[in-house]
């Protein structure tokens, strides 16, 4: 890696560095949802049986990329922010030994433990690199899918990352993530709080916004479906960022109608 990171950065490996060595969600001690959840909600019962039982507790993103990539034999599929392989491990089942499954991800600690889980379950078509989603260790139109998981909004530069998840992407290949997007602008002491960053709250950017970024490198037929949270949800995810958020001067209904996960799918025009 050659990029220097920055204190975003370096808060974001620390937060998940910290939960994967205590096996936590990533969210903190109340492992509350809004960027993680029991694999149970966010996975069908078919996808979740194509790993030994016990082997898919943990989940850091908030919604299932791999149903929505519609994943084919023999692909190819790079994830942006791998974390400790639960969605490589579901796309290396679904492109067969044929296919090929790179995960990228910043944090030692992440790569450390899905090697080994990779090794343990005796997953051979997947690889694990690490490296910023800014900078992506792998090279240009090689990749037939790229997935992620409640990461892009923890990435300091979305511009960047989306020009290189474009650039990798072979001439017709596809973008299919689940990530947090808002509705209008967070409020200033969310959007300038490292924990609300790392909690994959400041991080997100409006909807529109994303679009906008993601047509300026070159997507196309981008198409965000939303997938609102309950709001208990939202306000657990609140009560863990404790007194950096100043509740006195923003509304708890405000953030919980303006954060929200979605479904988001995209094009490398052929």
């Amino acid at each position: 890696m050659t990029q220097a990171p920055t204190p975003i950065h370096e808060t974001v490996q620390k937060h998940y560095a910290e939960r994967i060595k205590s096996n936590a969600s990533c969210c903190g001690p109340s492992s509350s949802p809004d960027c993680c959840s029991s694999d149970s909600s966010l996975y069908p019962a078919d996808l979740l049986a194509t790993l030994p039982e016990g082997e898919s507790t943990i989940s850091y993103g908030c919604g299932d990329p791999i149903t929505l990539a519609s994943l084919l034999s023999g692909q190819t599929v790079l994830d942006l922010g791998s974390g400790a392989g639960l969605d490589c491990f579901f796309a290396a089942k679904k492109v067969g030994e044929t296919g090929h499954v790179i995960g990228v991800d910043m944090t030692p600690e992440m790569i450390e433990r899905a090697r080994s889980s990779a090794k343990r379950l005796n997953i051979r078509n997947v690889e694990f690199r690490q490296g910023y989603l800014e900078e992506l260790p792998v090279e240009s139109n090689t990749v037939d899918v790229t997935i992620s998981n409640c990461v892009i909004n923890l990435a300091p530069d979305k511009s960047k990352v989306f020009v290189e998840a474009f650039r990798v992407l072979k001439p017709g290949g596809k973008f299919a993530v689940s990530d947090i997007v808002t509705d209008g602008p967070l409020p200033a002491s969310i959007k300038q709080s490292l924990s609300a960053w790392a909690g994959c709250v400041a991080g997100a950017v409006d909807a529109k916004d994303y679009v906008s970024m993601m047509e300026s490198v070159g997507f196309t037929n981008v198409s965000i479906t939303p997938v609102f949270f309950e709001k208990e949800t939202v306000d657990s995810a609140i009560a863990d960022l404790g007194d950096v958020i100043e509740l006195k001067t923003i509304s708890q209904d405000d953030v919980y109608k303006a954060v929200y996960s979605a479904k988001i799918t995209a094009y490398k025009p052929a």
